[in-house]
């Protein structure tokens, strides 16, 4: 079970970078990727915020981070 959902949409840059991290940080298969495109609740909550990581633990990291951000949080 995914303990990261990762909010994004196909064409971010921004989104890609992050992934990227997860992916550095060895936590790929923790990944829950979520397009926000389709969903009028997560476009409102997000279109001007992605990406952002929200934890298991609900702890949410809006882009900017980096991987120590993220290995803090895990």
């Amino acid at each position: 079970m995914p303990k990261i959902t990762l909010y994004h949409t196909e064409g971010c840059h921004l989104c890609e970078q992050a992934h990227a991290l997860f992916v550095q940080a060895g936590l790929a298969t923790e990944l829950d990727l979520v397009d926000i495109v389709d969903d009028e609740t997560l476009m409102a909550e997000y279109q001007t915020t992605i990406p952002v990581a929200e934890f298991s633990t609900g702890t949410k990291l809006f882009w900017p981070f980096d991987l120590e951000d993220i290995l803090k949080n895990k």
